[in-house]
């Protein structure tokens, strides 16, 4: 039960979407323009850069602050709920970020959150990820490419800290904490198919900024 409750707080975040309520903002719908996709890749390619960043940011804070406020709220169950919070709370956001119920369940990609949620989960994490995608990014301007070799290689590298015991799973399972972050890459992922369809046919375009 305790699960749901974190999901479902997460999810409420979650549906705080940036991009649509900045872009409403400078008169526009952003599901209307560039991919049609409520994120901040989009955001940067339709309304420029100050956009992207804010758009970034916003999806990053949202889970970062949905995760915090849990863990304010549950300290009292000690370091051995921390990581079932993070990940569950964390969950609930990405779902709310993809799927917000008032915008028919159509909204972005998840890799902001997705993004926020790594760094909370482990510095080392964090490091690898930040470096895998600019680095990537920075040489082909393939911001898809980017999202799905970092989340890819974050998904290998929490299993090994996972399974080596360097994060502790606290009454979590091992198997579960697996699959819950397991489920959160494939889900971001699965929203990116249309991209790896293109990647594989070599017609997927690099981020040309406004």
């Amino acid at each position: 039960m305790i699960r749901l409750l974190f999901i479902a707080v997460g999810y409420c975040f979650g549906c705080i979407q940036t991009s649509f309520f900045y872009g409403k903002k400078q008169g526009l719908d952003i599901r209307e323009h560039g991919s049609g996709n409520a994120g901040s890749t989009n955001a940067l390619r339709v309304m420029g850069k100050k956009a992207g960043i804010i758009v970034f940011i916003g999806d990053m804070g949202k889970l970062i602050l949905a995760v915090l406020l849990m863990l304010l709220l549950f300290k009292s169950r000690g370091p051995e709920y921390v990581l079932l919070i993070k990940l569950y709370t964390g969950l609930g956001v990405v779902l709310g970020h993809d799927f917000p119920f008032y915008m028919d369940f159509k909204g972005g990609k998840g890799v902001a959150s997705t993004a926020a949620l790594i760094i909370l989960l482990d510095w080392r994490m964090a490091i690898v990820g930040l470096a895998l995608f600019f680095g990537i990014a920075l040489l082909n301007g393939i911001v898809s490419l980017a999202s799905c070799v970092t989340l890819t290689s974050e998904l290998i590298l929490f299993t090994v800290l996972v399974l080596t015991g360097k994060l502790a799973c606290g009454i979590m399972p091992v198997w579960e904490a697996l699959l819950v972050f397991a489920f959160i890459v494939a889900l971001s992922l699965l929203r990116h198919t249309e991209n790896i369809k293109r990647l594989f046919r070599g017609e997927e375009k690099p981020l040309k900024i406004k």
